[in-house]
């Protein structure tokens, strides 16, 4: 199976992501005929369910299931993985959350489900016992509990309308789930693959307290998700339970990984390993972001300041989860980096970041407010179907090369 050709078409859609998001970037500043909502709805979805939810399942395929000799089924799941990713592609921008946009995002959810089933099913017998696997699936276990959130919104908006917090509520709850379960631990499965085929061994216990706080952080620190409408102090405390015990967690990941570092640095090409360091600062910065989000009046600056929220999402989703999503699928030989397109991102990255955050602090901390704000952020953000561009075509319409 060619799964080169299924990572095409997830940055097919990485691409779709891109070019909505300068729209709505655009759609600030000039008019343009769309509704602003229905295409954020299309570009998350797209985003998280098109391009990263394609990007980790064809990993985790290839690393532990590809040996299960079940290419057919495996097909007709992606198959009927991207009917829905398309469907929702299509209809939310036409109709926003309605009957059909409604119906394929919930084909979608059975679609996870029987990737989850066809992945926990045939994961041959060698895998079971590696802890790269017990990862993986603690991660597809965050994914069906994530879909919790979507299941619950159809009911919410019935009875309670789309102003209720819940409605809220559960949007961050299937977020939290997504990116705080089911992506990072996916992602630290496939790292921790890569280690057990080096060689690497590490002693039971550390891997065990590991675990164990990792996951203690991932329930805990959904509190953080709630803190937005004022709840009891417990919740605050509960909150900072879960962002303390996230951050001892990754503490002791850093003491995993400390002494093999330059088997690392050996092991990926230079601009994977690049990508990857960038995705562990940012991960520093995530864990004492969540830290102070716990303190009450941060709560609620958040709360009233979202581009701190947004900032903070962008921040996840394309500083955290997609570089490593790339140094990892640039690993396994499933796509090349050109340099253009590492720069051309990084680029992208940090200016549109700063401008998010520093609008947030000028609110704040009442700074002066940079001339042209918008039209400055749409004209930078123009930089990502730039890079995306090049990543896609490089990748889709020229030859590898070993020295990429």
């Amino acid at each position: 199976m060619n799964l080169k050709k299924h990572i095409g078409i997830a940055l097919a859609y990485f691409l779709a992501v891109a070019l909505m998001g300068v729209l709505l970037r655009f759609y600030v500043v000039t008019s343009l005929p769309f509704n602003y909502k229905y295409l954020l709805h299309a570009h998350s979805h797209t985003a998280l369910l098109g391009w990263i939810y394609l990007g980790i399942t064809t990993l985790i395929y290839k690393i532990f299931l590809s040996s299960a000799e079940k290419p057919k089924l495996y097909k007709r799941i992606f198959l009927f993985t991207n009917v829905s990713i398309m469907g929702m592609l299509i209809t939310f921008p036409i109709q926003g959350y309605a009957l059909f946009s409604i119906i394929f995002s919930t084909l979608f959810l059975f679609a996870s489900y029987w990737f989850t089933w066809f992945a926990m099913k045939y994961v041959p017998q060698h895998f079971k016992n590696r802890f790269s696997w017990k990862l993986i699936k603690t991660s597809l276990w965050y994914l069906v509990i994530s879909s919790i959130g979507p299941w619950t919104i159809g009911g919410v908006m019935a009875t309670l309308g789309p102003e209720s917090i819940w409605y809220k509520t559960s949007i961050y709850f299937y977020l939290h789930f997504q990116y705080n379960g089911w992506f990072i631990l996916a992602l630290l499965g496939i790292l921790f693959y890569i280690f057990e085929e080096k060689g690497i061994q590490f002693k039971p216990e550390k891997l065990k307290s590991f675990f164990l706080l990792l996951n203690f952080g991932v329930l805990f620190t959904l509190f953080l998700s709630v803190l937005w409408f004022g709840p009891p102090i417990v919740f605050y405390v509960l909150g900072l339970v879960g962002a303390v015990a996230q951050g001892l967690a990754f503490y002791e990941f850093y003491m995993l990984l400390k002494d093999h570092f330059p088997l690392m640095k050996k092991s990926f090409a230079p601009r994977a390993f690049f990508l990857l360091k960038i995705a562990g600062g940012l991960l520093v910065a995530k864990l004492l972001m969540q830290l102070f989000s716990a303190i009450p009046y941060v709560a609620n600056l958040a709360f009233q300041l979202k581009d701190f929220v947004i900032g903070y999402l962008h921040l996840v989703f394309l500083g955290i989860v997609i570089t490593t999503l790339l140094a990892f699928l640039k690993y396994f030989k499933l796509i090349k980096l050109p340099k253009s397109f590492i720069w051309t991102f990084i680029f992208a990255f940090t200016t549109t970041e700063f401008l998010i955050f520093y609008k947030a602090f000028a609110l704040w901390l009442k700074l002066p407010f940079i001339s042209n704000y918008y039209m400055l952020l749409a004209i930078l953000s123009l930089s990502f179907p730039i890079a995306v561009s090049i990543l896609f075509f490089k990748n889709i319409f020229l030859k590898y090369s070993k020295n990429m």
